[in-house]
């Protein structure tokens, strides 16, 4: 196991060299100037021109690439145009909110798609099952900041029982932590459940239609221990994987949930680079979440060896 974690590891350092030369082709084709954001509508040629130096921003772009480089080597990700202090600094003060945020979103996603994948499996045709699939497909359809501002009309303007932006720590308020993240992580979730519901379901249908799930009835064993124990332990493995891939897609969608909800977490802080041209946050912010998940799709795969022990033995064969 150790091997195959070393390998993975290594693998990810060309991905990553691959994601930090695109990202940073890329931005410096977004139209807009840094120095223009910085100077300001008042800001006369000759100062925009003094702060483009001021940056480093007339410099060759290949002298641009390489001093970007020799900064990662270093373990920096740069200064912040507009922040005034360090990218990995700004990063990690905004970490905790975009973890807890995504981490309540991918609990929800969880265990209400597991809930509901299993129940319509069981029901198979039935009225539950055609429901269940039905929610499954307007949760895949419906964009996440229109129901997020949907939520915020519902739950905050009308009923007031949330409220509709900000965050609470939760070291200050564990309550106010999870009323300040509710209407998010739902915005974040829906689409998640349903991915999760309709590969549950499938799963579920494809192993209770297994020998030794039918050998399990007919020894009578409790109707629970044979779909949880027996049944969802071999349906798991790709349930997971799908969980897996699920991390990346609500980090990506916590860009727009936590602008749409003033969420001071990391998706804000580089939806807002991208709008200031802030170079370094958004090239920091972007490698940083690619890092992370690639870092869960590791541990993913190596939960594989705890659901089934044979995923374990085929990676020590190699």
């Amino acid at each position: 196991m150790t091997g195959y974690v070393l390998r993975r590891l290594l693998a990810m350092v060309p991905v990553l060299v691959l994601v930090t030369l695109l990202t940073f082709l890329l931005i410096r084709l977004v139209p807009g100037d840094p120095a223009a954001a910085i100077g300001g509508l008042s800001a006369t040629d000759a100062q925009i021109a003094a702060i483009r130096h001021e940056l480093g921003l007339d410099a060759p772009f290949l002298s641009q690439m390489g001093a970007w480089y020799w900064r990662l080597l270093h373990g920096n990700l740069g200064e912040s145009y507009l922040l005034g202090r360090g990218v990995s600094q700004a990063i990690a003060e905004r970490l905790p909110v975009t973890l807890s945020l995504t981490a309540l979103s991918l609990v929800l996603s969880f265990v209400v798609a597991v809930a509901v994948g299993i129940l319509a499996a069981v029901r198979a045709n039935s009225w539950v099952d055609h429901v269940a699939t039905t929610l499954a497909l307007l949760g895949v359809a419906l964009p996440n900041f229109w129901l997020a501002l949907l939520l915020i009309i519902v739950f905050a303007v009308h009923l007031d029982l949330l409220p509709s932006g900000g965050y609470v720590p939760w070291s200050d308020d564990p309550l106010g932590w999870l009323r300040s993240c509710m209407l998010p992580a739902v915005s974040l979730a829906l689409l998640q459940i349903g991915l999760l519901a309709r590969i549950t379901r499938s799963t579920m249908l494809e192993v209770l239609d297994q020998d030794y799930i039918r050998t399990a009835w007919a020894k009578g064993l409790p109707g629970w221990r044979v779909i949880f124990v027996h049944a969802l332990r071999n349906a798991l493995v790709p349930i997971v994987t799908v969980t897996g891939i699920s991390v990346g897609l609500l980090l990506g969608g916590s860009v727009v949930i936590e602008t749409v909800f003033a969420i001071p977490g990391v998706g804000k802080l580089i939806g807002a680079a991208i709008l200031r041209r802030d170079y370094p946050v958004m090239q920091g912010g972007l490698l940083f979440v690619t890092a992370l998940v690639m870092g869960v799709n590791l541990l993913t795969d190596l939960l594989y060896a705890v659901i089934d022990p044979r995923v374990a033995y085929e990676r020590n064969r190699r």
